[in-house]
């Protein structure tokens, strides 16, 4: 049986090829300085007035590096996180959830004193949900947010 498919344009994404999925690019990727993963994946992606991160770490936003200390990586992770709000266009007021990934669940006290900086108001705070699971290299604690920008 002989393939049929079209010859392969490497430009465009196998899929968009294979299934005629030609879609207009709305989709943005989101970096903050300073922060990165070591997979080749963005810190987030917005699309039209949707944002998602990926995993946001504790990470000293200077150097890079991941402190070894919990307290020092939850309020890191809550500083990048006010800062790939600020780059997605959004702000502390848009987001909807906020989820926290812990490696050691006694840092939750220390998540609190983020939160409620970041979320002052109590009648006016994202949903959370906060998991306890090994995470990757000396990372004790991720954080990943949806937000949604007022409509243009």
């Amino acid at each position: 049986m002989h393939d049929v498919r079209p010859e392969r344009d490497m430009a465009r994404p196998r899929y968009e090829q294979e299934w005629g999925l030609m879609a207009e690019k709305r989709r943005r990727s989101i970096e903050i300085e300073g922060v990165a993963h070591t997979a080749p994946i963005p810190m987030g992606s917005r699309i039209d007035n949707v944002v998602y991160s990926s995993a946001i770490m504790g990470a000293d936003p200077v150097t890079g590096e991941i402190p070894d200390d919990g307290e020092a990586q939850v309020r890191y992770a809550f500083v990048n996180l006010a800062r790939f709000l600020q780059v997605a266009g959004v702000s502390a007021e848009e987001v909807v959830r906020l989820t926290v990934h812990l490696s050691e669940p006694t840092l939750r006290d220390a998540i609190n004193v983020e939160w409620e900086a970041m979320f002052p108001d109590p009648e006016s705070r994202p949903a959370r949900h906060a998991m306890n699971l090994p995470l990757n290299r000396n990372m004790l604690v991720q954080l990943e947010v949806v937000a949604v920008a007022p409509s243009d």
